[in-house]
């Protein structure tokens, strides 16, 4: 009895490791399938333009998916404190929806001028300039006619970085001179995601690029980011009229709600009797950065839930911190039929100052021919 049990239990392992084989490659079949499935809902063509999903991955398993319609950053996968890949950004699950009216820039390349400009008005070389006004009487991320609804050029580079560029025309959405635009998207190994901005002009112009990423670390579709710890690097900020453009004057951020030079909870004052954060239902204000070297971290967030900690690197002299305070959660159309209610996200905009044109004590955003505009910011993500 015991001579055909022995050879019975290669037969049974065999079988068995037969059974997992078999199950493996549909596994990965299945997962190849989703991502082609999530590729092809981004396969269009718009304004004549063909427009893909570019996936950029590192040797630690994160990745961040890129559609070149905006330049939009997609989805933003990191690993968690028990290194469980977590997507940390708002977005849509196909190209279609970012075209909606009133959709909210979700992870968006925004240029030609970035934040607000009042009035949409400015003067150069003593001529004034009327742009698009999209945001009540002022103009808001570039007008209607933004970079954000632009399908971009794209070339991948390699697996870890996406180059995108774009040709701005003289006079598109009120701008004056031909404005030639790169920006490259990299994905390191340290989990970071770099990016490098660059323009040049055929005429004086102005430039303010970044991106509209949308952030919550608890992973996207949670409800909310006030349970989050916030560090900005700033002793001032820009404070803003009822309109939302700053008065000109850098306040100081000591003794008020604005003041996170030590790490705070996002929802620790929001409910402050603020005037300023009245102005913004919330913080929507653009903070006067003291360190912007490129090295320095401007700002530090850490998820309590996962454990994933997002640090800010920039260049930029400003840093718009956005606590998503528009967001709603009436339509069910965020990735996998997700609602993103009020204070879902927050946003960690690099920038020049909103409405620098009109405000000469304000860094200057003028570039001119023969100059080239240069900027860049990482995103480094750490438990």
């Amino acid at each position: 009895m015991k001579k055909p049990l022995l050879k019975a239990l290669p037969l049974a392992t065999l079988c068995l490791a037969l059974a997992f084989s078999a199950c493996n490659p549909k596994t990965d079949k299945r997962a190849a399938a989703s991502t082609q499935t999530d590729s092809l809902k981004y396969s269009s063509t718009i304004d004549g333009k063909a427009v893909k999903l570019y996936t950029l991955k590192n040797k630690q398993g994160a990745s961040v998916s890129i559609t070149n319609y905006g330049g939009r950053v997609v989805s933003l996968l990191v690993p968690d404190k028990d290194n469980k890949l977590t997507d940390v950004v708002l977005g849509y699950d196909s190209v279609g929806a970012y075209r909606k009216k009133g959709e909210p820039f979700f992870g968006a390349l925004i240029g030609r001028y970035g934040n607000r400009i009042g009035k949409g008005k400015f003067t150069l070389d003593g001529k004034e300039y009327q742009l698009q006004l999209n945001d009540g009487v002022n103009t808001l991320h570039g007008g209607t006619d933004g970079f954000f609804g632009k399908v971009w050029d794209a070339k991948q580079i390699d697996s870890t970085k996406l180059e995108l560029s774009y040709v701005s025309k003289d006079g598109e959405a009120g701008y004056p001179g031909k404005l030639d635009v790169k920006v490259t998207y990299t994905l390191t190994d340290d989990n970071a995601l770099q990016i490098d901005y660059a323009a040049t002009t055929d005429k004086t112009t102005i430039v303010n690029l970044t991106n509209h990423a949308y952030f919550n670390l608890n992973g996207e579709g949670d409800s909310t980011i006030l349970d989050h710890e916030l560090m900005i690097d700033a002793s001032a900020y820009t404070p803003v009229d009822s309109t939302l453009i700053p008065t000109g004057k850098l306040q100081p951020v000591a003794g008020t709600a604005f003041d996170f030079n030590k790490a705070k909870l996002i929802g620790k004052q929001i409910g402050d009797n603020d005037e300023q954060l009245k102005f913004g239902k919330g913080y929507d204000h653009n903070f006067a950065l003291t360190h912007h070297d490129g090295k320095t971290p401007v700002a530090v967030v850490k998820s309590t839930k996962t454990g994933i900690v997002l640090s800010v690197i920039t260049t930029e002299p400003g840093l718009q911190f956005y606590s998503g305070n528009f967001l709603t959660g009436a339509d069910k159309d965020g990735k996998g039929g997700k609602s993103y209610p009020h204070r879902s996200a927050f946003c960690l905009e690099t920038q020049h100052f909103p409405d620098a044109p009109n405000h000469p004590n304000f860094a200057s955003t003028v570039l001119k021919p023969g100059e080239t505009y240069k900027t860049s910011t990482t995103y480094k993500f750490s438990k």
